[in-house]
């Protein structure tokens, strides 16, 4: 067990030790994930909450759950793409490279802040120290910008929608409930009951 942890731990060090932020997009989803399945256990198994409760409240809940994950994702996803297509472009980067591509202008003066500039790419057969310094930046750049995206979604944005979506269902539900409840039904209801049919299909009197 020892040995899976550590190897586990490994792995994720290897593979988000240059994008933290990838990480933390995971790892958030996996979280919204398997809380709003725990509320929707929750809700399904709970004795005290009546069957009719619970056709509501379950749709509510996956609902909710669809509003939580798609909406941190997307947000954090984004922003994560977006700073760290301002730091391949070369928008923002460390001193050292910018020192770099100021010694270079006739190569990259020109170049520097398009979309179609790649920093990384430019910096593949230079000093390794002048590649991590661009990659540490970019990675501390992306990391802080997918937190406060995450932050945003979660508190802000998130919430907003989710009860939008809950107050579109539950005036969906009491339509439906009124419908049921409705004179015009129960007239319908207590008609049949008054005037049963017989097997042979002739009415009783």
């Amino acid at each position: 067990m020892a040995n899976l942890f550590q190897s586990s731990l490994n792995w994720m060090a290897k593979s988000f030790a240059k994008d933290t932020s990838k990480m933390l997009i995971i790892t958030g989803v996996a979280g919204w994930t398997l809380s709003s399945l725990a509320q929707i256990m929750t809700v399904a198994v709970n004795p005290k909450i009546k069957d009719e409760q619970k056709m509501f409240l379950i749709p509510q809940e996956f609902s909710d759950a669809v509003v939580n994950i798609g909406s941190f994702f997307l947000i954090s996803q984004l922003t994560k793409k977006t700073v760290a297509k301002l730091f391949s472009t070369g928008k923002f980067t460390t001193k050292k490279v910018r020192t770099f591509l100021n010694e270079h202008k006739d190569i990259y003066g020109d170049k520097v802040g398009k979309l179609d500039f790649d920093l990384d790419s430019a910096l593949k057969y230079e000093s390794e120290a002048l590649r991590k310094s661009h990659a540490n930046i970019k990675n501390l750049g992306t990391t802080i910008a997918t937190v406060s995206a995450g932050i945003l979604a979660s508190n802000i944005i998130t919430p907003i929608l989710r009860n939008k979506m809950a107050s579109t269902v539950q005036k969906s539900y009491l339509n439906e409930s009124k419908e049921e409840h409705s004179p015009k039904k129960l007239a319908t209801v207590q008609n049949v009951k008054v005037s049963p049919v017989s097997n042979s299909g002739q009415m009783r009197i």
